[in-house]
């Protein structure tokens, strides 16, 4: 499974939707993206690739591209 798989999967688990609706998502966009299925996103994108986010990133991390972003650039996890 690459990078970018499991990325969207975290998404689709996390908060009850497919590949295709995970990927537009933003923060609060549906009712599941609150502050909790933040923290409960944010915690199973670190499980799943061995990271510890900034409070900075977590703060900023307003959409699944934005997260791409996020990921890529502060912690080498290429998609």
């Amino acid at each position: 499974m690459t990078n970018y798989e499991k990325y969207v999967k975290l998404f689709a688990e996390a908060f009850s939707v497919s590949a295709e609706q995970a990927e537009k998502l933003e923060y609060q966009g549906i009712s599941a993206w609150d502050s909790v299925g933040h923290m409960e996103l944010i915690a199973a994108i670190e499980d799943a690739f061995d990271i510890m986010m900034d409070t900075d990133d977590i703060i900023d991390f307003s959409s699944f591209e934005k997260g791409k972003e996020i990921l890529a650039k502060n912690y080498d996890i290429s998609f």
